[in-house]
């Protein structure tokens, strides 16, 4: 939730504790009544053991790998299901020859035991985190921005489709973009015909490269002034580096000082950068940015705002953690 659900409406953080909160009180429940318990796991263990099931035989066709997959968890309810159902016939069986503990502390030490510890991993957690997301600076500035030093030197697109927020579907400049960021393959594949965001007949099969990128990609048709997308290529922007992304991080307006070694998996930081303006907006979506190194044939490159993850990903991804920025010489 602090990582990447700390953006824009407190609603947004609700999704990342509904889990752990259904399941401390699924705990409650099967500690309180453990045959009722027992049975409202199994149901829910099974239902989305079968619900999985159905959905990757639709999806990619179920083998008996895939189908095996998903036991370790959410078979395992299943079984913990039963066992909790022999843990109740047993309570009711030996009911009378149990000897009732004399102190609060020992009649409740499973409830201590399994709130209290995931209440403390909370307050630990949280203790870190919201200085961290309390204080992040953010200075509203949402035009193109020139970030230098640290050996670059470049100007990062605006708002708009040179940087999309990537909350959900909106209208920049008269084009409607998708209900989540732009897949990388989105990006380089705009201006083969038909021009825009539409499936593009022929290449279904093919991931884009970067010389698509560089010949077709949205970048390409974006106005020197980063607002306006073009009717024909003005090769103007273009997808930064990982290195160009990684030396621009920022932490209170101050160069982070980060560099990459070209094949670790972070950067190493002068200091600890965090989702902050001039690079970033802290109450938008994406927590990572597209770059324009490939990986492989299928996969492109990624940055986190922190410099801490530098991974790549399917070129055909696209939601709205992954978001993307171009950037322009000055």
């Amino acid at each position: 939730m602090y990582y990447e659900g700390w953006w824009g409406a407190w609603t947004n953080r609700l999704p990342y504790l509904v889990p752990g909160l259904v399941c401390l009180g699924l705990t409650v429940l099967v500690l309180t009544w453990p045959r009722l318990g027992g049975w409202v796991i199994i149901a829910i263990g099974g239902g989305f053991t079968g619900w999985w099931w159905w959905r990757t035989a639709v999806t990619s066709g179920l083998t008996i790998g895939n189908a095996l997959s998903m036991l370790p968890v959410s078979g395992m309810l299943v079984v913990t299901g039963i066992l909790f159902i022999m843990e109740g016939r047993y309570r009711a069986q030996a009911g009378h020859q149990r000897a009732t503990p004399n102190t609060w502390f020992r009649r409740n030490i499973r409830y201590i035991l399994a709130l209290g510890l995931p209440l403390l991993i909370a307050i630990g957690i949280s203790i870190f985190w919201l200085p961290v997301v309390l204080s992040r600076a953010d200075d509203g500035n949402r035009e193109a921005r020139l970030i230098q030093g640290n050996g670059v030197n470049l100007i990062w697109a605006p708002a708009g489709l040179g940087w999309s927020e990537g909350i959900g579907p909106s209208h920049e400049a008269g084009y409607l973009l998708p209900d989540a960021n732009l897949s990388w393959n989105e990006i380089a594949f705009y201006g083969v015909p038909p021009v825009g965001f539409e499936d593009k007949p022929g290449l279904e099969d093919r991931d884009a490269t970067i010389e698509d990128m560089n010949t077709t990609g949205l970048c390409c048709y974006l106005s020197e002034d980063g607002l306006t997308i073009m009717d024909e290529p003005q090769y103007i922007w273009r997808m930064p580096t990982v290195d160009e992304m990684v030396r621009s991080l920022c932490r209170n307006g101050e160069n982070a000082g980060c560099v990459w070694d070209g094949k670790s998996d972070h950067a190493v930081c002068r200091i600890t950068p965090d989702k902050e303006t001039p690079l970033w907006v802290s109450d938008w979506s994406p927590i990572y940015y597209w770059a324009a190194d490939e990986y492989d044939e299928h996969e492109a490159y990624y940055v986190n705002y922190r410099g801490s993850i530098i991974s790549y990903q399917s070129k055909s991804w696209g939601n709205s953690r992954h978001g993307y920025r171009f950037v322009r010489a000055p």
